[in-house]
């Protein structure tokens, strides 16, 4: 096959590296890490506590810069791109999924969801933002604070946040970190079901091999490089 009909992955890992100056001296966090992930592909970052796997992460996102390598998104070499460029890369192409569920406190469900559409400009923001709430189950909490949702709810308010501008990938770190067991399996396949709804490619970061296992592939990493 020739270069110019090679398909092109969604993400590309090229020979990541992350250093960063400690009081012992040079630490290595990530070391030459290099993967592809087609696009609608679901893969699991595993590992223990400390491995790297929520900087790695924040690498492919752009929300950090490396100390060698680079990653490509659809193409796109994010590290070329200046911040507002990754900025850019960001709202346009990714949705995000955390364990800490990152809502604003001080907007109601239905504004947290609509935010990235508001910053998008898109005119349907709340019509978009109810529906997807509706589709998680919350659409008689539209009006909630968070403090005033429990933890799973807070979950879900964070996956429709994530799904509502349909983006290419969702990248999760750890979704279910902070839910019990029977709230976080409602979680996960919520989010499989939603995944698979919108056809994104989604990158998961998990220590929980069984959430892991439904992915269609899995990396891990010790000690900050691919096992």
């Amino acid at each position: 096959m020739s270069n110019l009909s090679r398909k092109i992955p969604a993400i590309e890992v090229v020979h990541l590296t992350k250093r960063v100056e400690d009081a012992a001296g040079r630490l290595t966090i990530l070391n030459n890490i290099h993967f592809t992930v087609d696009a609608g592909e679901t893969l699991a970052i595993i590992g223990a506590s400390g491995s790297g796997k929520s900087t790695l992460l924040g690498l492919l996102a752009g929300l950090d810069t490396p100390t060698e390598g680079t990653v490509m998104l659809n193409g796109t070499d994010i590290y070329a791109l200046d911040e507002d460029g990754r900025a850019r890369l960001r709202k346009e192409n990714l949705g995000f999924v955390f364990q800490s569920f990152q809502l604003l406190h001080h907007l109601n469900a239905l504004e947290n969801v609509m935010l990235p559409l508001e910053l998008l400009h898109d005119p349907e923001a709340r019509e978009k933002a109810a529906a997807i709430l509706s589709r998680v189950g919350l659409s008689e909490r539209l009006q909630h604070y968070p403090r005033y949702l429990s933890g799973g709810e807070q979950q879900r308010v964070a996956l429709a946040r994530a799904f509502v501008t349909n983006p290419p990938m969702l990248f999760a770190d750890e979704p279910t970190g902070s839910l019990d067991a029977q709230t976080g399996e409602a979680v996960i396949r919520l989010m499989f079901d939603l995944n698979q709804e919108h056809d994104s490619t989604l990158i998961l970061v998990t220590h929980d091999l069984e959430i892991a296992g439904r992915c269609m592939r899995q990396i891990e990493i010790r000690a900050g490089v691919m096992a």
